[in-house]
C-alpha cells in the first residue's frame, strides 16, 4: 500500500535533522573504526560492510522522511518514558554491539586470525575449490545482510511506532500494528537485526567476529522478551494480537 507524503512541523524537522546528523556521524565513525582497526584502506570486506550500512541509512531516509517524518524524529534520541532496562540494553545492542563487531573484524583483517575468505578468492571462477566455496559463502552472507536490512525497513514502513527504544508511546497514540511483516512475527525488526548480526562476520570475512555478534544476538533475544512482556501488559489489544501471531521472533519456534 502506497503511503501519502506528510508535511512535518518545525519540531519534527528538528528531529529529522538531528537524526540525519547522527546517522552521518555514525557512518563516518563506523568507517574510521573499521579501517583503523584493519590498519589499511584496501580491505574489500570492510568497504562492502560499510557500503551496506550506508545504503541502509540512505534508503531509510528516502523511504521514511517523506512518509513517516514523525517516526524519524522519534528515533532521533532516547525519548522520555523509555523503560529503565532498555536504557541499558538499547545502547549495548545498537552502539556497543556494532562497534565491537567492526573492531574485531578489523583486527582480524590486520593480524589474520581467521583467514575465512582470502581477498583473492572474490572470483567465483577461482581454481582453488576452498576459495570458491568461500566465495559462495561470502555472497550468500552478503545477500542475507542486504535482505535482512530490507526486511527491517519493511517493518519500519509498516509500523509508525517503530521507536529506537522501548516505551509505550501514549503521546503518539500508539496502537497495535499487525500489517506487513507483523503478520509473520511480532518483532520483525529484531528478526532482521538477528539475521544481519549473524551474517556480518561472514561479510567481514572474520570468524572471530562471531563472538561479539552472538553476544549481541543474545541481548536481542533478551530485549525481545522484555519488550513483548511490556506490550502485553501495557498496550491495549496487544495480548489479542499475540494470541493470533504466536511467534515473537522466530517463526514457529519462539
Amino acid at each position: 500500500m502506497t503511503q501519502a507524503k506528510v508535511t512535518p512541523n518545525d519540531q519534527t524537522r528538528r528531529g529529522i535533522l538531528l537524526w540525519a546528523i547522527k546517522m552521518a556521524a555514525m557512518c563516518v565513525i563506523y568507517g574510521a573504526l573499521l579501517f583503523l582497526a584493519a590498519g589499511r584502506l584496501n580491505w574489500t570486506f570492510g568497504w562492502v560492510y560499510l557500503g551496506v550500512t550506508v545504503l541502509t541509512q540512505v534508503l531509510c531516509a528516502l523511504l521514511l522522511i517523506p512518509r513517516r517524518p514523525d517516526l524519524i524524529a522519534e528515533r532521533s534520541k532516547m525519548q522520555a518514558g523509555t523503560k529503565k532496562w532498555d536504557q541499558l540494553l538499547a545502547p549495548l545492542i545498537s552502539l556497543a554491539g556494532p562497534l565491537f563487531i567492526m573492531v574485531t573484524a578489523g583486527l582480524d583483517a590486520r593480524f589474520g586470525w581467521s583467514a575465512l575468505i582470502p581477498p583473492a578468492s572474490l572470483s567465483v571462477g577461482s581454481a582453488d575449490s576452498v576459495c570458491g566455496a568461500g566465495t559462495v559463502l561470502w555472497i550468500a552472507a552478503l545477500i542475507l545482510a542486504i535482505g535482512s536490512s530490507l526486511f527491517t525497513l519493511w517493518a519500519m514502513m509498516s509500523n509508525p511506532f517503530f521507536a529506537s527504544t522501548v516505551r509505550i508511546q501514549n503521546d503518539r497514540g500508539q496502537n497495535v500494528v499487525s500489517a506487513g511483516p507483523y503478520r509473520i512475527v511480532r518483532h520483525p525488526g529484531y528478526l532482521g537485526a538477528v539475521i544481519f548480526d549473524l551474517a556480518a562476520p561472514l561479510v567481514l570475512g572474520s570468524l572471530w567476529t562471531f563472538v561479539p555478534s552472538i553476544i549481541t544476538v543474545v541481548l536481542l533475544f533478551v530485549r525481545t522478551g522484555l519488550e513483548d512482556r511490556t506490550l502485553q501488559n501495557e498496550l491495549p489489544g496487544y495480548a489479542d494480537y499475540a494470541a493470533k501471531v504466536r511467534s515473537r521472533l522466530i517463526p514457529g519456534i519462539w
